[in-house]
């Protein structure tokens, strides 16, 4: 006979999951490849470059969030519709691997932004992640206009 452990008996944390969801209909592989909920392009993971020009006094049109206290880098939280980054290709999830030679992916949070905002011509390597949002929660992350 099955006896329930009370919850405070408990000796390690209890973790309640929210109830389950269908999951989508099962689609056979071969017909994945022209089906238009599964897309097969990879290479939109791969690095790119993103080139800014600020003048002076200007936005960029992007917030950014992370750093080295998240230890997961510097990522697009925002990106403001028709600004010059929404123009160049900048998107939201895009984690910036570099400015201006410098490596953003183990760099503080506010030396970040200070390179951002001072820089008159910025050449971004950024790649899409668009599952960064998982790592970040709302309250302990800090959002940057630039």
């Amino acid at each position: 006979m099955d006896q329930k452990i009370p919850y405070d008996d408990y000796q390690l944390p209890v973790v309640f999951l929210p109830s389950y969801e269908n999951p989508p209909a099962w689609i056979p592989p071969q017909e994945r490849v022209h089906h238009p909920d599964y897309n097969n392009e990879l290479t939109q993971f791969l690095p790119r470059t993103i080139v800014l020009k600020k003048p002076p006094g200007a936005q960029l049109g992007f917030n950014i969030r992370g750093g080295k206290a998240s230890q997961l880098g510097i990522f697009i939280s925002k990106v403001v519709p028709d600004s010059d980054a929404h123009r160049a290709g900048l998107q939201e999830g895009d984690q910036v691997l570099s400015v201006n030679d410098v490596d953003f992916q183990d760099i503080e949070h506010s030396r970040a932004v200070e390179i951002l905002k001072t820089a008159r011509e910025i050449v971004m390597r950024v790649r899409f992640f668009p599952y960064s949002k998982l790592f970040f929660t709302i309250s302990d992350q800090k959002y940057i206009y630039i």
